[in-house]
C-alpha cells in the first residue's frame, strides 16, 4: 500500500521487515543476522525495524510463525472431506508425510532446534505457531468422524498424534541424517498406518 506521498505504507514496511527477517533467520539463523542486515533487505531504516517490532527476539518470533502460517496453508484438510474414512485417512497421510518430509521442512526444523538450544522461547513459539495448531485442527477432524460415526475415539489430540507418528516412522529422522527418500517405503508405511489406526478406532465397516 502507498500513501499519499509516494512511500510505503507502515503495514507494507512491515510486510517487507517480516519476509525479510524472515529469509535471513531460516537461511542464516538467528546469531548470524543482524537488524541492519534485515532493514537493508527490507529497504528501511533500522529505527523502523526497531519502532515495529522492538527487538530482534520479538522480530524472530513473528518470522517464525511466518514461516509455521506457509507450512498450515500448504496442508489443508479441508480438500479431504470426501470419500470412505479410509480413503480420507490415506489422503491425509500422503499429504502428511508429503509436507512433514519436504527438504525445506528438514530445514526450517533443523533451524529452529538448534535456535531453541539457546533459547528454549524460540521452540515453544515454534510449537504453538505450527505443529500444535496443525494437530489440533486433525484433532477436529478426528472428532467430527467420531460424532458421524465413521470413527470410535474418545481422546482425537491423543489419536491425532498417533496416527501423525505413524505416518512419519523414521523417515524424518533417516532424511535428517542425510538417508535418500525412499517412496515406496513411505507409501506402505501411510497404508500401514491407516490400517493400524482403523483396527483401533474404526467403527464397524470403516
Amino acid at each position: 500500500m502507498i500513501n499519499k506521498a509516494g512511500r510505503p505504507s507502515d503495514m507494507a514496511k512491515r510486510d517487507a521487515i517480516v519476509q525479510a527477517a524472515s529469509h535471513r533467520f531460516m537461511t542464516d539463523g538467528y546469531a548470524a543476522t543482524s537488524i541492519e542486515q534485515i532493514a537493508a533487505d527490507a529497504g528501511v531504516s533500522k529505527v523502523t525495524v526497531y519502532n515495529h517490532f522492538g527487538d530482534k527476539r520479538q522480530l524472530f518470533t513473528v518470522a517464525v510463525e511466518l514461516e509455521c502460517e506457509k507450512m498450515r496453508s500448504a496442508f489443508s484438510l479441508e480438500d479431504r472431506q470426501t470419500g470412505t474414512i479410509r480413503e480420507r485417512l490415506q489422503a491425509i497421510g500422503e499429504a502428511m508425510a508429503a509436507f512433514l518430509l519436504r527438504p525445506e521442512m528438514i530445514r526450517f526444523d533443523r533451524r529452529i532446534s538448534a535456535e531453541t538450544e539457546h533459547d528454549p522461547a524460540i521452540g515453544h513459539a515454534f510449537l504453538e505457531a505450527g505443529p500444535w495448531r496443525m494437530k489440533k485442527a486433525f484433532g477436529d477432524f478426528l472428532a467430527r468422524a467420531s460424532v458421524v460415526g465413521d470413527l470410535d475415539i474418545s481422546d482425537p489430540d491423543l489419536a491425532a498424534e498417533q496416527f501423525a507418528a505413524m505416518t512419519k516412522g523414521m523417515g524424518d529422522l533417516e532424511l535428517r541424517f542425510g538417508a535418500e527418500p525412499d517412496e515406496r517405503r513411505a507409501k506402505a508405511r501411510i497404508a500401514g498406518a491407516v490400517d493400524v489406526f482403523l483396527a483401533a478406532y474404526g467403527s464397524d465397516g470403516a
